[in-house]
């Protein structure tokens, strides 16, 4: 009777367990959250990990605003210096207080648009860059479809106070992010925390509006971004990175801010609990890669954490990762390893030395030298 009790013990132990090692590779239940649309992508792969209504057109109020930061970065020089207009003056909403006739470098008036906010900054931008907000408008939405191949953008403004035809997405807002944090410059001011404001006519210190960068910081957090006018209800653009994962959070059109911070760090902790972005090394050996193929550079692919991968090559050298299921991951062309060749050597002629003029004397019997050189001396 012991017996059969310790047998039984043994297989609900181990059905137990292999329960819940099922259940940590299988697809985790989806979050709920109230925001009308969102999105997390893994910035280093491009993996969507979650998404609701990701491509429904919205208004985004000043997350537009990492679009423009990151088209004066790219296409102006932040040394320039900019005189302030009387339509950026006039300009409404949160501003940086520019006033008709000041005058500030590029570089501080995108500190001011990421870090403040300021709508006033945006058209001063704008109108440097471009000579006019339209024509802003237009470079600029020409330039998110070449650089970050967004595909439902339409900016009519460089700073996204209202317009109706003013929309973009949440999967375009999370590609424009992503392309700008390739950037160096733009990810040191979009994740600046406070700046000392020097301006013309007022210092002051400003302080990103973002709460998980401040007052209630979340782990891993690098920037963000804010957004509200009342059609757009509240907009919020976060990133965060934690070892090998780099996510980017989009939320749209939350009732009220709170549950845009709610529903961020919710999707934050969906995507950093249950995935992982592993990383193949050029240098290092990996499974069924032939001899005469090599990687391009690191890959980087995104999974689920514990989950068993398989990383196989067909006779092309195309590289594929497959989940537990066979699912592609990845997959990549590996490059073909060019054969080194020795180039041919060139044969030069020698002199010979003086000394092999007589080599035949010492290989010949003596008498035969003897009469050549006696003959040779008669000679002469």
């Amino acid at each position: 009777m012991k017996k059969l009790i310790v047998i039984i013990v043994v297989f609900y132990t181990t059905f137990y367990i292999n329960s819940n090692i099922a259940m940590a590779i299988s697809e985790p239940d989806a979050p709920s959250i109230n925001s009308e649309t969102a999105i997390v992508l893994e910035a280093n792969t491009g993996e969507v990990l979650y998404k609701k209504n990701a491509e429904t057109s919205m208004y985004p109020a000043s997350l537009t605003k990492i679009a423009t930061a990151i088209y004066a970065i790219e296409k102006g020089n932040l040394n320039d210096t900019v005189t302030v207009s009387e339509k950026a003056y006039e300009t409404g909403g949160s501003s940086v207080f520019l006033e008709e006739g000041d005058q500030a470098t590029l570089k501080e008036l995108v500190q001011g648009l990421l870090l403040n906010s300021g709508n006033d900054a945006g058209v001063a931008i704008a109108e440097h860059l471009s000579g006019s907000v339209d024509q802003f408008s237009e470079d600029l939405n020409a330039y998110l479809e070449e650089k970050a191949g967004v595909e439902q953008t339409n900016f009519k403004n460089p700073h996204g106070l209202f317009e109706s035809e003013h929309r973009t997405t949440a999967k375009d807002l999370a590609k424009i992010t992503q392309y700008a944090q390739k950037n160096q410059t733009f990810n040191e001011i979009y994740g600046l925390e406070v700046l000392d404001w020097d301006g013309e006519k007022w210092d002051a210190t400003l302080y990103t509006h973002h709460r998980l960068m401040r007052e209630d910081p979340y782990e891993g957090v690098t920037g963000g971004k804010t957004g509200y006018v009342p059609q757009s209800g509240f907009t919020l653009a976060t990133s965060a990175s934690r070892e090998n994962m780099d996510l980017i959070v989009i939320t749209m059109k939350s009732r009220t801010k709170d549950l845009s911070y709610e529903d961020t760090k919710t999707l934050l902790d969906y995507g950093f609990e249950h995935y992982q972005t592993s990383v193949i090394k050029p240098e290092e050996e990996f499974p069924d890669v032939k001899e005469d193929y090599q990687l391009p550079g690191e890959i980087s692919y995104t999974h689920l954490k514990g989950e068993p991968v398989k990383t196989e090559m067909d006779e092309s050298g195309m590289l594929s990762v497959t989940d537990s299921d066979g699912e592609e991951i990845y997959t990549a062309q590996m490059e073909k390893v060019k054969e080194k060749t020795t180039p041919p050597v060139e044969k030069q002629e020698l002199e010979k030395p003086e000394w092999q003029k007589y080599w035949t004397l010492f290989i010949f019997p003596r008498h035969f030298w003897v009469t050549e050189i006696y003959e040779e001396l008669k000679g002469t």
